[in-house]
């Protein structure tokens, strides 16, 4: 059906609009008569069941069909086509990348490295960009197999208009097995088409020139996608996650564009960017709405509870993120003297300050509110400080609770993403870049140095924990890189200048201190080796195990300590072990700083 974009209004639909799916035209056309007998061989954006229901409808129609999938083709290959219980190792070889990283094949064959293989899988370069991986199997019984993977791309202008290289559908027809001499074409798929529809509902509106744009920008997508979790290398492979990360993404730097702002400016504050992706049997449908914060909270109430009750479970057990109710009781149990600030949702940021004898710390988590792990660790951590005599703390354990419920709400419907549309504020940017009035959240940040005068601020977060990607805009996400494979626990050091000495004796206290946490060292060699067999050698120093980056700025306090734990997604006792280790961290962060403070003249 045709798009009808609404006048522009606080309810306003920019598009509501229905695809074809592409898997049953597919069978449709390739059903009639004039295919019997033909072999048809095609890649799409759907999972194995769907296609394989696909394959077999066309047999009973005589022909002989194979579809693959177009988002991550080799590693697809693999779990579909290769008996690895019989493989002893492969050889792969994949084509440079004609946009983006050079090595963009090898980043989107993760996480074969990591196969449960007599020997890994070995990945060489070839200096061509044709667009398939060759592949040697050599097999338990001695034997060598040879395969072409073929990973359809297609060159295209992305949102800012640079020229990307992304997955695309592709169909190839022929008179045998193998053969392309009837067909062979690059296809719009369903997934690329509503993709492509939802930016240009958005990038077609006529936005005001004054930020915030909007409340809320609300895109659902309903999309036959699939999602399994790799068991055998502790990932997910999820298409609604990855399309939710590439129109989030998409939209934020057109914004920043829009705004006249720099690319990757964290102070852009478009409003909140809400893309809800999820699967479906039916055809394809987009819809782009602008909402009132009022509607969506309506919206957010009716939605299923996600997380299971907490109240009675100490802290140490918690296998999932609390609720904010939950996070301000136990800000209130500590005691402590209270200071809070507003959101633009009109909930409240809730911190404590303990007056102490010892060197003030500022402890804060929930910056990014999709980073969860930091939460419970902050409060397990001032459940253990506020034990000791003369503890001197500043507390914030949930810095931006407007991102936290849109977490816990996308979170209803799939608790396994990484959801970054909740990492930022309901103004749409990051809170410790906000220079201007408002200063809603900020002001806690404010209240919480002034109370303390801490000169040492540790700042909990977290990263993915498994592989993010933006598939339909050339695969890795943009300003992002680093980030996109997890690469085990590691800290960042920022510091203001004249204090790199007192900031260094820190960090290299922290990793000796965190040598003793059990588990850590080997999660991380585990997490860094399959990294480093993808993406090349770790971009960072390694000091006693821990990966650590170390920068000077002049931000907030004049040391702080940032922890990133690949968290976002993890449940259970994964999420225990994260939050654990951000405990950790957070003491020793403490007990150092009380040694190297007071030997170090205050500014």
């Amino acid at each position: 059906m045709p798009s009808t974009p609404a006048p522009s209004g606080p309810q306003a639909v920019l598009l509501d609009r229905t695809f074809d799916r592409t898997l049953h035209a597919w069978v449709q056309r390739f059903s009639h008569p004039h295919w019997h007998g033909r072999h048809v061989e095609g890649w799409l954006f759907e999972g194995r069941a769907q296609r394989q229901e696909a394959e077999r409808q066309l047999a009973q129609a005589g022909v002989h069909a194979r579809l693959h999938s177009a988002y991550k083709p080799l590693l697809h290959h693999f779990l579909e086509d290769v008996d690895t219980a019989r493989l002893a190792t492969a050889r792969i070889r994949y084509p440079r990348a004609q946009a983006g990283p050079a090595h963009r094949f090898l980043l989107e064959a993760y996480p074969l490295a990591a196969l449960p293989l007599a020997e890994p899988p070995r990945f060489e370069p070839r200096e061509d960009a044709q667009p398939h991986y060759d592949v040697e199997l050599l097999w338990r019984d001695g034997q060598r197999t040879q395969q072409r993977v073929f990973a359809p791309n297609r060159m295209h202008a992305d949102v800012l208009g640079a020229a990307t290289l992304s997955p695309t559908g592709w169909l190839r027809a022929g008179t045998r097995a193998g053969a392309a001499d009837l067909l062979d074409t690059p296809v719009h798929t369903d997934a690329e088409q509503a993709f492509e529809h939802a930016l240009q509902a958005v990038l077609g509106h006529p936005w005001p020139a004054q930020e915030p744009y909007f409340e809320r920008l609300q895109i659902q997508v309903d999309l036959p996608g699939f999602e399994h979790h790799l068991t055998w290398a502790g990932e997910s492979v999820s298409l609604p996650e990855a399309v939710h990360e590439d129109l989030y993404f998409s939209l934020l730097e057109w914004f920043q564009r829009h705004s006249g702002r720099l690319p990757g400016d964290r102070r852009l504050q478009p409003g909140q960017i809400v893309p809800d992706v999820r699967g479906g049997a039916g055809a394809p449908r987009v819809r782009v709405a602008l909402q009132r914060f009022d509607a969506a909270s309506q919206d957010a109430q009716a939605a299923p509870a996600w997380h299971a009750a907490t109240d009675g479970q100490p802290l140490d057990t918690l296998d999932t993120a609390p609720p904010p109710a939950r996070i301000h009781r136990h800000l209130q149990d500590g005691g402590g003297e209270p200071f809070s600030a507003g959101t633009r949702q009109g909930r409240t940021v809730w911190g404590r300050y303990h007056r102490g004898t010892q060197a003030p710390v500022f402890l804060s988590a929930g910056q990014h509110a999709n980073e969860t792990s930091g939460v419970v660790g902050a409060l397990r951590a001032a459940q253990a400080l506020l034990t000791r005599p003369g503890t001197h703390l500043a507390l914030i354990a949930l810095e931006n609770p407007d991102g936290y419920a849109l977490h816990r709400e996308l979170c209803a419907v799939h608790p396994g993403h990484m959801h970054h549309a909740a990492r930022y504020t309901a103004l749409g940017d990051d809170v410790e870049y906000r220079d201007a009035p408002p200063f809603f959240e900020r002001e806690a940040r404010q209240a919480a140095l002034a109370l303390s005068g801490a000169h040492l601020h540790v700042n909990l977060h977290g990263y993915p924990a498994h592989e993010w990607t933006r598939p339909l805009s050339g695969y890795v996400p943009r300003g992002f890189e680093q980030w996109m494979l997890p690469k085990g626990f590691f800290l960042i050091l920022r510091h203001h200048a004249g204090w790199e000495r007192p900031a260094r004796a820190l960090l290299e206290a922290v990793c000796a201190a965190l040598r003793q946490v059990p588990g850590l060292a080997e999660y991380n060699a585990r997490q860094r080796a399959l990294y480093e067999r993808h993406a090349g050698p770790l971009p960072f120093e390694v000091i006693d195990g821990i990966a650590c980056m170390q920068s000077e700025n002049r931000h907030d306090a004049p040391v702080t300590l940032i922890t990133e734990f690949p968290d976002e997604t993890v449940h259970g006792e994964a999420f225990r072990f994260a939050h654990t280790v951000q405990m950790h961290t957070a003491l020793a962060a403490y007990e150092a700083w009380q040694r190297i403070s007071p030997a170090w003249p205050r500014s």
